[in-house]
């Protein structure tokens, strides 16, 4: 008789029965995550094993292992990629070097509650929480947390005095729209006595000058060069500054105001500059209109020799603008070397001929309809031409003639009543040393009125950058052997002009 098998084999049936449901239900359970929820199985609510609270990510050589926290960081997560790759290892060593010789000069502790600013990745902050410094958090426009929340450097999302110590690397102050809002929130949400650490490219005394003039709130404490860790930026200069107590902040404007006794010093960073300027010409041109139109070609631009990337703002003033084409749009706009930065620019032109042209507002010009002058007062205008040239249509700008507030006498030019302005006291109320400020000046003569006026109000010293244009008895480009009469200089009292100005440490180029 067969032995009975029955219930031994019914069992297993159950068992495998049970043991398929079960896949079944991991199967269902897995497809509504990829599918439905577009989730990875690392989510604990619908997969039976979820990952580890904490995910250790160790970067060999940089001491203790920071811990980024699953919920940030998943293994499908292509960050993960990132904080494992060469580049990321690369910068984090870099930083941790870095914060770790701070550590030892006494300006970061492990206890220092401290910031990053605009830190796309968040290697700074990672470096930081490596070295021990665990209170750390990096802000940057789209946020990556745990290491970065979202916040920009000139709005930082903190209150005032909140930090003991601020970095910002990757020469990230360098390339800012708005340096000088970026400094200046360093430097609020910065504690009294605090450090803050600054990376940059630009390596000119101009430029640190510059950068020193935004961080007016606080002291210098140390300047070191050192490479960089990648292509990008090879060379890194390391700037600390300590927050000051008491220090108030005057928005960088150092002039004093007032009509008199006001005369400045330009500081010793802008004279280097005039003596790598190109060389005066020395004497008089027998034909102005070709020599001093070619001298042009041969000025060396004050941002081709340095960086002018820490200034509050940027300015051009074009006095004696006449049309829009005339200087503004066809050299300034197209010729000007402005390093990528938006200039606000200021027409000055009193001849009401040229006034419609900067109506339009695609021109982004601010026009001052008066003249320049030494006092607000109530001038005569006249509009004259040199012998030989020909009246034209007043549609015609080339032809018209040049506005002058002195007219020459028994000219038969054109006259009217104009108003002048104190040009030095407008310029005090508009710019401050802070501001990086380019001008060209060609007013007919009167810059042997303008040129003094600013030296006695201070007021050359908020000017980077002048163009000028010297007018003089020169020769006639009409009629040979005979010089103008309508200016009362000659050309030895213009050289004499460019000379002071740059004798005082004022970068001057001769314009035509």
């Amino acid at each position: 008789m067969e032995p009975a098998t029955g219930k031994p084999s019914l069992f297993r049936n159950i068992l495998a029965r049970a043991l398929l449901f079960g896949v079944f239900i991991l199967v269902i359970r897995f497809a509504y995550v990829v599918t439905i929820t577009g989730e990875s199985c690392n989510r604990g609510d619908f997969c039976f094993f979820s990952m580890p609270q904490s995910l250790n990510f160790v970067i060999p050589g940089a001491g203790v292992s920071a811990i980024v926290g699953n919920d940030a960081v998943s293994r499908s997560d292509p960050r993960r990629e990132l904080y494992t790759s060469k580049e990321w290892i690369r910068a984090v060593h870099f930083y941790s070097s870095v914060f770790q010789d701070l550590i030892s000069d006494g300006y970061l502790s492990p206890h220092s509650k401290s910031l990053c600013v605009e830190t796309p990745f968040g290697q700074e902050v990672f470096a930081l929480k490596e070295i021990g410094v665990e209170d750390s958090i990096g802000i940057f426009k789209k946020a990556a947390k745990p290491l970065v929340i979202k916040g920009e450097g000139h709005q930082i999302p903190f209150d005032d005095n909140t930090f003991d110590f601020i970095f910002t690397g990757g020469g990230r102050l360098d390339v800012s729209a708005r340096p000088s809002d970026f400094a200046s929130e360093i430097a609020r949400t910065l504690k009294p006595e605090g450090f803050a650490v600054v990376h940059i490219t630009a390596n000119d005394t101009y430029s640190m000058n510059s950068l020193l003039d935004l961080f007016n709130s606080c002291k210098l404490v140390k300047l070191l060069d050192m490479e960089g860790f990648d292509s990008s930026m090879p060379f890194v200069r390391e700037i600390v500054f300590r927050k000051e107590t008491g220090v108030l902040n005057h928005g960088g404007k150092r002039i004093p105001d007032g009509n008199s006794g006001n005369k400045c010093s330009v500081p010793g960073h802008k004279r280097e500059l005039v003596e790598k300027a190109e060389p005066l010409i020395e004497e008089e041109p027998l034909k102005p209109w070709i020599t001093l139109k070619r001298n042009i070609n041969n000025v060396k631009y004050l941002p081709s020799m340095v960086d002018i990337s820490f200034k509050r703002r940027y300015v051009y003033v074009d006095v004696g603008a006449r049309s829009y084409g005339s200087s503004i749009g066809s050299w300034f706009r197209k010729q000007y070397p402005k390093q990528n930065k938006t200039f606000h620019v200021y027409a000055i032109e009193a001849d009401k001929h040229f006034h419609q042209q900067y109506d339009l507002k695609k021109k982004k010009v601010t026009l001052l309809p008066y003249a320049a002058w030494v006092r607000n007062e109530t001038l005569r205008f006249e509009i004259n031409r040199d012998p030989g040239q020909e009246e034209v249509s007043e549609l015609k700008d080339k032809g018209r003639g040049m506005g002058r507030i002195q007219p020459v006498k028994s000219s038969g030019g054109e006259v009217d009543e104009i108003q002048g302005f104190d040009f030095a006291e407008w310029l005090k109320n508009t710019v401050t040393e802070t501001d990086f400020v380019v001008m060209k000046m060609d007013v007919e003569g009167t810059e042997f009125d303008l040129i003094p006026r600013l030296f006695e109000t201070g007021a050359i010293c908020l000017i980077d950058e002048i163009f000028l244009e010297c007018h003089y008895n020169r020769w006639q480009r009409c009629c040979p052997g005979q010089r103008s009469t309508k200016y009362e200089k000659n050309y030895g009292q213009c050289l004499q002009l460019f000379t002071s100005l740059r004798d005082s440490g004022v970068l001057v180029h001769q314009w035509w």
